[in-house]
């Protein structure tokens, strides 16, 4: 078995040992073809285009989103 604590650990000991467990605002960056900020390594949701081919096809993407969101 592991050993126990003796002690509680007060709040701001607990608080203060997780002080680094926030969340960080996403990384951003603009797609090249129509300037929307996208998440890079991620195809643009509104044109589609990643390295300059088109992978997301934006009606079915539109279509998708508009499904997920009327469930």
């Amino acid at each position: 078995m592991a050993p126990l604590p003796k002690k509680k650990h007060s709040k701001s000991r607990t608080k203060r040992a997780r002080a680094h467990f926030g969340f960080k605002a996403p990384q951003l960056s603009k797609c090249p073809s129509c300037t929307t900020l996208i998440k890079p390594h991620h195809a643009c949701p509104k044109c589609g285009i990643y390295k300059g081919e088109y992978y997301v096809d934006t009606a079915t993407f539109e279509a998708k989103k508009v499904n997920l969101a009327t469930k």
